[in-house]
C-alpha cells in the first residue's frame, strides 16, 4: 500500500481558504496586519469553529488577544451563553479587538479582555472550570502554558496550540533559535503528560490538538 502523497501549494491553498471569512474577521485581519500581529490563518480560524461547536464550549481562555481574528473564530462556535476570557499584555491589541468584537455584534458580557501577562494572569482563574485553552501569546512561555492549561481545563477539554510548526522550522533538525527549541519542547511535554491525548494538525502554521482525560 503506497503512502498518500503530500498535498501540494494549491491543494494547501485551497484547504486553507475553503471556509469562507466573514466582513469582520476580514478587517480584524487586516487590522492585524496594521499592528504588525501575525494572526492565525482562515484554515486554522475555521477548525476552531468547529472544535468549539463540537465540545459546545461554554467558557473558552486565550492567550493572546492580537486584533481578535482567532477570537471571532472561538466565539463563532461556542454556546450562546459562553464566555471567551482573552488575555494580552498589549492594551493596543486589545483595543482594536475590542472594536472587532462589537463589528461582530459581540455583546460585552460573552468577551472577558484581560490585560496583562498572561503568566501572571493565568494563575488566578478556577481549576478545572474551562472547556478549551487556545495558546497564541509568547513562544518562550509556551511550556508553562501547558502546565497552567492542564490544570484549568475540565476532564474532555481541548489545549490548542497555535504554530505547533513554526514556519516549518520544528521539522528542520539543524534550526536551533530559542522559539524553535521551545516549541519543540512543548510538544514533547504534551505528548508525555499522561492526561493529554494530542493531535498535530498541518493546518495555517500547525495546530496541536490535545484533549484531556
Amino acid at each position: 500500500m503506497t503512502e498518500p502523497n503530500a498535498p501540494d501549494a494549491a491543494t494547501w491553498a485551497f484547504a486553507e481558504n475553503f471556509v469562507a471569512e466573514t466582513e469582520v474577521a476580514a478587517a480584524a485581519r487586516e487590522q492585524a496586519r496594521d499592528l504588525g500581529v501575525v494572526p492565525v490563518g482562515r484554515g486554522t480560524a475555521s477548525l476552531l469553529t468547529v472544535l468549539m461547536q463540537a465540545i459546545n464550549a461554554g467558557a473558552v481562555v486565550e492567550l493572546g488577544t492580537g486584533s481578535g481574528v482567532s477570537g471571532l473564530a472561538l466565539y463563532a462556535g461556542m454556546a450562546p451563553d459562553g464566555v471567551l476570557t482573552s488575555i494580552d499584555a498589549e492594551p493596543q491589541h486589545q483595543a482594536a479587538a475590542r472594536k472587532s468584537f462589537e463589528a461582530a455584534g459581540i455583546t460585552p458580557r460573552r468577551i472577558r479582555l484581560i490585560p496583562g501577562d498572561a503568566l501572571a494572569v493565568l494563575p488566578n482563574l478556577l481549576s478545572g472550570a474551562y472547556d478549551a485553552v487556545f495558546v497564541d501569546a509568547d513562544k518562550l512561555e509556551y511550556v508553562e502554558y501547558v502546565e497552567q492549561a492542564l490544570r484549568l481545563l475540565r476532564h474532555g477539554g481541548l489545549l490548542l496550540i497555535d504554530n505547533a510548526l513554526w514556519h516549518n522550522r520544528i521539522a528542520d533538525e539543524d534550526n536551533q533559535d530559542d522559539r524553535t527549541l521551545v516549541i519543540r519542547e512543548t510538544l514533547a511535554a504534551v505528548t508525555e503528560i499522561e492526561e493529554f491525548t494530542a493531535s498535530l494538525v498541518p493546518v495555517g502554521d500547525g495546530l496541536l490538538v490535545a484533549v484531556k482525560q
